[in-house]
């Protein structure tokens, strides 16, 4: 629902054409008890309140190098009410990172989104993609294994 300058459609429309089709899906999910998550990529944060109230769960692939997807925003103003899954950048910082750039941007991603829990690490798509250099996803992952184990006092 998100293009890299925005939704691709207003609120309005979105809730008007989507949102009704999409809370069934949502509702479909949640009578089988399971948690719903959306993969949404691009910038879609005037979306996520309509999200919210059909009763998303979680939302995969946040993006923040796509407009209005600030991390610190959307944690604020929504990390209360829905799981957010992704935000490590998988085309700028993984792809065209150092290991060093990985670790620094990773851990300010989890320093930013973690803390209340609702966070899951990840790449900002759903894929890391194949010209991503093995020591950035390594740096990744040790990053993530090092800072964004909840058990571990400190972290989140």
């Amino acid at each position: 629902f998100g293009g890299q300058t925005g939704p691709l459609l207003s609120p309005g429309l979105f809730e008007r054409f989507i949102l009704p089709h999409l809370k069934r899906l949502i509702d479909l999910g949640h009578s089988y008890r399971l948690k719903v998550q959306l993969h949404c990529c691009g910038g879609f944060a005037p979306l996520i309140p309509l999200l919210i109230e059909a009763g998303l769960d979680g939302l995969h692939a946040v993006q923040p190098s796509c407009c209005g997807m600030d991390l610190k925003k959307l944690k604020a103003n929504f990390g209360d009410s829905i799981l957010f899954n992704g935000a490590i950048d998988s085309h700028h910082v993984l792809i065209e990172g150092t290991p060093e750039t990985v670790h620094a941007k990773t851990r300010e991603v989890l320093d930013i989104m973690a803390p209340g829990g609702g966070y899951v690490a990840g790449a900002s798509h759903d894929t890391i993609l194949e010209e991503t250099p093995v020591e950035n996803v390594l740096a990744m992952f040790d990053t993530v294994r090092e800072y964004g184990d909840y058990s571990k006092e400190g972290n989140g």
